[in-house]
């Protein structure tokens, strides 16, 4: 028989135990930013954009499955379809504004977005063993998730962000060309990592997660630079000129 009092108990607990470390990585990397904070509003709306990515995202990973044999492939489809929508996600709903004026913003709020979606995936991975009563496997997958899956999310969302950082001041096409090939590798990386955590045992899982971070710190390195960017002489007569 359904026990909807346990069911209630779990999602609140996997709500609990999933979004609050992701309210911890976010609070991390806004301070990456605390120069020029993007407004609340703008930040809970990219927050809120990656949570409804997440059932557009199992949508197609879906029918990816019963389309294609379980394989490197099929993960790699996965990865892509997750850096696609969300990053379709952020630039319908957020990625336009005009709070979206620096180039380190596309940084932030693509990882805004991503750290939404890993907060309702975290959740959906964690009610499961919460429901049936395994508290130590709740524990450890929350641990896992917060050091691993979750950085991958953010380390796809930081190199796309980052492809827009670096080309805010060029021609449009040059900005595609960034783009492309930001989501191809974010996407490849994605691959590799989940790839490696579904591939490899227990006891080398940690060593996997060594290189996730490895990567997210060569991200920090990448933002300190972004941070540096300034326009260049035409840029801003470019801009000046569409002012008046």
């Amino acid at each position: 028989m359904f026990d909807l009092t346990a069911a209630v108990q779990a999602a609140f607990g996997a709500t609990t135990i999933g979004v609050v470390p992701i309210i911890v990585w976010l609070g991390f990397w806004l301070v990456e930013d605390w120069k020029h904070p993007e407004p609340r509003n703008r930040l809970s709306a990219a927050f809120l954009t990656g949570m409804l990515a997440v059932p557009i995202v199992l949508s197609f990973e879906g029918l990816a499955v019963r389309l294609m044999p379980y394989g490197y492939g099929l993960i790699f489809v996965w990865a892509l379809t997750e850096e696609l929508v969300k990053l379709g996600m952020a630039w319908a709903f957020v990625l336009r504004n005009r709070a979206v004026d620096e180039p380190l913003d596309f940084p932030v709020y693509m990882i805004t977005v991503a750290l939404g979606f890993a907060a309702v995936e975290n959740t959906l991975f964690l009610f499961t063993p919460l429901f049936g009563g395994n508290i130590i496997e709740t524990a450890v997958t929350g641990d896992l998730r917060f050091i691993g899956p979750t950085l991958i999310h953010v380390l796809g969302a930081a190199i796309i962000g980052g492809s827009l950082a670096f080309s805010f001041f060029r021609e449009r096409w040059t900005k595609l060309w960034y783009l492309a090939l930001g989501v191809i590798l974010a996407a490849s990386l994605h691959t590799f990592f989940n790839f490696l955590i579904i591939t490899t045992g227990a006891s080398r899982i940690l060593t996997v997660f060594l290189g996730v971070w490895v990567a997210i710190i060569c991200v920090l390195l990448a933002l300190e630079r972004i941070k540096l960017l300034r326009p260049p002489a035409w840029w801003e007569k470019t801009f000046i000129s569409s002012s008046l």
